[in-house]
């Protein structure tokens, strides 16, 4: 049947806009999951072939990463968290994500905002949630809060058990691009 068809036998199809910000408690929920699984990784390692894709944008305020990646990045990048990572953090009272990833064999500790997060996948399980970030972050007091991140020294690269591996974003010049809507799932409510 079609719309047409139900309304004119009195059936109302369309949904009433909503005086409840549902779409936006449903992506908190989504952005809580996602933070559990960062801090499940982060305390137990990831059991079996589970592995995380982690979308951010590189221009957001607070975004600490280095200049080089930076600069072949200056929008958005996808780091996957698989073998080599280490001291994975969540502070929720900050609402920041830090790690340690090796890139083109330079450690790093990327340091992110939650908010900044656009994606978060688990392919093993085809488990994709998408975030609205935003285009223009927000700027406070003028300038972005960009915190400077130096390379992690030798004793602090010591891959952690069920690491992870960030995007070797020196193993060519094009950039690096990962289609995650093989594992979209859906949520209540359609694409987040």
């Amino acid at each position: 049947m079609s719309d047409d068809h139900d309304e004119e036998n009195g059936f109302d199809t369309a949904l009433p806009d909503s005086l409840m910000p549902y779409d936006s408690w449903i992506e908190d929920a989504y952005r809580q999951v996602m933070l559990r699984a960062l801090e499940h990784a982060a305390e137990h390692g990831l059991p079996g072939d589970h592995h995380f894709y982690l979308t951010f944008r590189t221009d957001w305020p607070g975004v600490g990463m280095p200049d080089r990646l930076r600069a072949q990045y200056p929008h958005e990048i996808t780091i996957v968290l698989q073998h080599q990572f280490w001291d994975l953090k969540v502070d929720r009272a900050r609402q920041v994500i830090s790690v340690g990833l090796s890139f083109g064999g330079v450690a790093s500790t990327l340091v992110i905002p939650v908010a900044a997060v656009s994606a978060f996948a688990d392919p093993h399980i085809r488990l994709a949630l998408r975030f609205s970030v935003p285009e223009h972050p927000p700027v406070a007091g003028g300038a972005p809060n960009v915190v400077a991140v130096q390379p992690a020294t030798a004793h602090d690269a010591a891959p952690v058990q069920g690491g992870a591996d960030g995007t070797d974003a020196e193993k060519d010049d094009s950039p690096q691009v990962v289609s995650l809507a093989a594992f979209r799932k859906k949520g209540p409510g359609g694409p987040g």
